[in-house]
């Protein structure tokens, strides 16, 4: 095949987009496949008061990397960012079925991240550089499925093989779904060559991409261990915030002399991109309220054992794939923004009906709002990400396409944090004393409703959650009203293969009914 401008150009495209789907199973298979053999792990290597951290470790790594990974591809191309990252993920992978104790396989997780955070945001480009603009729902909605089934094969695999294997095969199974990926992409995706476009050679900013690595790190590992494994007010807590403080002004001053920067400052100058940034992380921030406290109160206020818990929140897995595959029938008559900001104020008036459902009530009635949340997620998140990869050229698709990932894993970060303090506080002022909301889970069976007091104070304490969700959405929907343009400024073909200017002038309106 030919040149098709800045497009990647496959041999056989339906053996790329396949193996794209295998590369995303990998990264989304990752955490609901090991969380089911967490016992069997600390069984085996110990280290009960550290094993969060098989988890945090690897998110950190995956949110710190994705801008580096995406103006890489951009410089670079898809290609080579896409083998390497899914060759270090192998490598994490090999060496955590060979971890000897806690601290290895936590270090070993890591670098599984530092792969995956190439995984997640180079996936996601290449979808939109593989097809038009009026094709794209079509691969982003099977990327959504390959979500969608890990959420509901993951713990079951994670939990046969932890059962009746051996824990380290969570782990090597990856490489041969991993090496098929990349055989794939190897041989059938080639890429047209890249030049600068001074003509000189493509300069890396080494110093920037450090820097953000650090902060990153700083700010989440804060984050995600304040009032966890350390108080808000300690000295670690503290050191960490400052660190991150003073490392953004350091970012902020690296970067803007950076000649070929890691974050350019266009991200937040173009209206699209910083409202979708935003929006996106608003998502992430409601997407905490049920997939991690859902499953705690299904058990501990509705008496549900962990299976039927997880089918509650498994449903929407159906629902979100399936709204955005058909949302494009939905953008295409009224837009991007509309469509989107449709979505997430279905997704606010859903939230909001959570604390109005009956005490303790039917497990069936938080399934159904699941079923329609899933739902409105699908109009929301796929309409922003397909808009916003539309107004930019290859050249600049990696570099956006990470931004709004990274504000989405940011968010959801910000939320577990903001929303832990929120039900801690509720059960503190419900039942006395410290109380928060592991402590008070720990003392009974799972899969029968813990004692009247405590029951109400977690539905209490959930409600308050579900309610700060709703906000996240409506937040979401006010960035969207205020800060985007009515019609996003899609490019045409023969502008979306060359390098973007800093403006939005060369861009078109998208299609569709004209502005009132």
């Amino acid at each position: 095949m030919g040149d098709t401008g800045g497009h990647a150009v496959p041999d056989k495209r339906g053996a790329v987009v396949a193996a794209l789907m295998l590369a995303m199973a990998l990264a989304a298979l990752d955490s609901t496949i090991v969380s089911t053999a967490v016992p069997q792990i600390v069984g085996d290597l110990g280290g009960f008061s550290v094993f969060s951290w098989l988890f945090s470790g690897y998110l950190l790594a995956v949110t710190v990397t994705l801008p580096v990974y995406g103006k890489l591809s951009d410089t670079f191309g898809r290609k080579p960012v896409l083998v390497i990252g899914a060759a270090v993920f192998l490598l994490g992978s090999l060496l955590c079925a060979l971890a000897w104790n806690m601290w290895a396989l936590i270090a070993f997780r890591i670098v599984q991240g530092l792969g995956g955070g190439a995984l997640q945001g180079t996936v996601q480009t290449l979808a939109a550089d593989l097809y038009p603009l009026e094709q794209r729902p079509k691969i982003q909605a099977r990327l959504s499925t390959v979500w969608a089934v890990s959420a509901v094969a993951g713990p079951a695999v994670g939990g046969l093989l932890a059962a009746y294997a051996d824990w380290r095969w969570i782990f090597l199974v990856n490489l041969p779904i991993g090496a098929v990926a990349l055989w794939l992409i190897v041989r059938h995706l080639h890429e047209p060559a890249r030049q600068s476009p001074t003509g000189t050679r493509p300069r890396v900013d080494w110093a920037g991409a450090l820097t953000i690595f650090a902060c990153g790190g700083a700010l989440l590992t804060a984050l995600v261990q304040g009032g966890v494994a350390w108080s808000w007010h300690s000295t670690p807590s503290l050191t960490l915030l400052g660190t991150a403080a003073a490392l953004v002004v350091v970012v902020v001053l690296i970067e803007r002399r950076a000649a070929e920067p890691i974050i350019p400052g266009w991200v937040w100058r173009r209206r699209t991109i910083a409202a979708v940034n935003l929006a996106l992380g608003a998502l992430g921030l409601l997407m905490v309220a049920p997939t991690v406290f859902l499953p705690t109160y299904a058990q501990s206020v509705l008496g549900l054992a962990p299976v039927a818990a997880g089918f509650v929140l498994s449903v929407w897995t159906l629902s979100w794939p399936i709204s955005a595959a058909l949302s494009q029938h939905v953008y295409r008559r009224i837009g991007f923004r509309s469509t989107a900001m449709l979505g997430s104020a279905l997704a606010a008036l859903i939230l909001l009906a959570f604390p109005f459902l009956p005490y303790p009530g039917s497990a069936w009635q938080p399934t159904l709002l699941m079923l329609l949340l899933g739902a409105a997620l699908g109009l929301f998140q796929l309409p922003l990400i397909v808009g916003v990869q539309s107004t930019v050229g290859w050249a600049e698709r990696g570099t956006t396409t990470a931004s709004v990932l990274f504000c989405r894993q940011t968010g959801q970060t910000i939320g577990a944090t903001l929303f832990g303090a929120v039900a801690n506080g509720v059960l503190a002022s419900r039942l006395g004393g410290a109380s928060d909301l592991d402590s008070v889970t720990q003392g009974y069976d799972t899969g029968t409703a813990a004692p009247e007091p405590v029951r109400g104070a977690i539905a209490d304490a959930v409600h308050a959650v579900y309610l700060g969700a709703s906000a996240a959405a409506a937040l979401a929907f006010l960035a969207l009203l205020l800060l985007a343009p009515r019609r996003f400024p899609v490019l045409t073909p023969a502008a979306d293969s060359a390098p973007g200017p800093d403006t939005e002038d060369t861009h078109t309106a998208e299609t569709g009914p004209p502005s009132r």
